[in-house]
This record gives structure tokens, sequence and C-alpha cells, in this order.
């Protein structure tokens, strides 16, 4: 596993990139710990001021932003918005996972990848992004391919699982996760001009397992036109910062289909499956 965690405020000769690639510093973790403070500078009330203006947020709100931890596994057109628009209102700690590279193809729609960062790691190239983005955020991005043997080491003491994949397989793999942790889990997904989002919480909605129980992997790429991720992943992060701050009304259980090309909305609750083979009669899951 490569890792790499910090902010950017000071320059850290373990952040620099080195051929084009990071490398493990397992004391970086450390000295980005060390760095963190409850309390918000400054500097900070200046950044989010017309965040704090906001009642239902204020000072305790944007407190409790800067304790978090979420991740955000993908960093392409889902992860690149939702761990923009998350870096950019003050969550104190940012984990991004990805094993890929950028690649030409992808420029239409992963707003974090330029030009210049084809065949660059996807997490490298978000890494530096969002820590010119916001230096109060502790970012910490890992370039590995997410599986059931590295899943639980990855997901740390995080708080909140952004999906931001394209694949059925590790959205198993975190939807076993986010059960075994009881971590709330928001799902996104998008094809062509439409989407889909729900938000999972363990004990309290039913699970992946429930609402997708046969997804057929695809083999082929699907066409997708940029702003869809955007307005899905915009509201996978708006999905965890209430979650955070505890206020409005949330997406738990319910499946909400958007269609962009007609701007036609759809939500759908679901209920739990008690026959469902991941949460449905096994009480560690319960």
């Amino acid at each position: 596993m490569v890792l790499i965690s910090g902010f950017a405020e000071n320059s850290h000769p373990a952040c620099e990139p080195k051929g084009g690639e990071f490398f493990q510093i397992v004391s970086l973790i450390h000295w980005g710990a060390e760095r963190i403070s409850i309390m918000l500078s400054e500097e900070e009330l200046i950044r989010y001021q017309r965040q704090l203006i906001i009642p239902d947020i204020g000072e305790e709100g944007q407190e409790k932003l800067k304790k978090s931890h979420v991740i955000i596994a993908g960093v392409g057109g889902l992860g690149s918005i939702s761990a923009s628009y998350l870096v950019a209102a003050g969550v104190g700690h940012i984990t991004l996972v990805d094993g890929g590279r950028v690649e030409p193809t992808n420029l239409n729609r992963q707003i974090l990848h330029w030009t210049s960062d084809v065949d660059k790691w996807k997490v490298e190239s978000a890494f530096l992004k969002l820590s010119e983005m916001n230096p109060y955020c502790r970012i910490t991005a890992v370039h590995e391919r997410i599986n059931i043997h590295n899943i639980m080491d990855i997901l740390g003491n995080c708080s909140f699982i952004i999906d931001a994949t394209d694949n059925f397989q590790t959205r198993q793999v975190l939807n076993t996760a986010s059960l075994r942790k009881k971590i709330p889990f928001i799902y996104g997904g998008v094809n062509k001009f439409g989407g889909m989002i729900i938000t999972f919480v363990p004990g309290e909605t039913p699970c992946f397992e429930c609402v997708f129980p046969t997804m057929t992997p695809s083999e082929k790429s699907v066409g997708i036109l940029g702003p869809v991720p955007g307005v899905i992943a915009s509201m996978q992060a708006m999905e965890v910062l209430k979650l955070i701050l505890g206020i409005g009304e949330t997406l738990k259980g319910k499946l909400l289909q958007i269609s962009l090309f007609n701007m036609k909305f759809r939500e759908i609750s679901i209920d739990r499956n008690p026959d469902c083979s991941m949460c449905g009669k096994k009480e560690e899951f319960a």
C-alpha cells in the first residue's frame, strides 16, 4: 500500500513526488495528526464565514466538520466533486483511495485531473489540488485498489464512506466493511444522462445488498456527460455534511433516481430485506 498524508500549508520533504510517484512515509501520518486542532483559527473563521452565519451550522457545526474523517473510495468523476466540496467545507480529514492512473478519457468529467496529470496516479493528482484548495484539511491519499483484504486497514477510524467507485465488486466490499464497522455508506452511480444516490446506515436502513442483490457487472465502458457525476457527487457531499451536522432530511433508505435528460426525479423508499444475505439475519450486522 502506498500512502501519503499531510497538510499543504507547510512543506514537508515526504510530500514531494519523486519521479511522478509518491512513496510511503509512515511517520508523515503522525506529523499530520499532531497538527490537528479542533479549535477554529482566525483564518478558518474568515474562510468559512459564509457557512458560519447559517444558523444550522455556526462555530459548533464547523468544529464538528473539522473533527470528521471521510473516506472517498474512487477519485474519478464522482470522487473529484465530492472531495472538492468536502475539503472546501472544512471536513478535517479526507482519505482518498484509488489504484488507477489518469487517462485522457477521464478529462471530460474528472475535474481534479488536468491534461498535465495524464499518467499520474489519480490520488497524487487529487492530493496536490485538494491540498492547495484548503491547507487546513488533512488529506490522506492511498494508491491501492480496494479489496476484502485491505479495506479494514484503509478505513481506520473514519466516520463515513462515500462510494465513488465504478464496479459492483468494490461496492460489495464497501458494504461489508460498512456493516462490520457500522459506518454510514453513501452510494452514488451514474450512466449517460442520469444517476442515483442512496444513504445506507447500518442498523437503521437496508444495506447495499438489500437494494442491489443481483447487479450484473459490466465489462463495457458506459457513456457519461460531465455534469451528471457533478450533480450526483454534490448530493453525496451534501448527505455527508448533513449527517455530520445532524441537520436536515437525508436519503437514509431512500433511493433517489435522477434523469438530467428530462429533469425528472423519483424517490423510492426501500425497506430492509429480512432475508438479505448480508444484513438480514446476521446479529453482527444488526
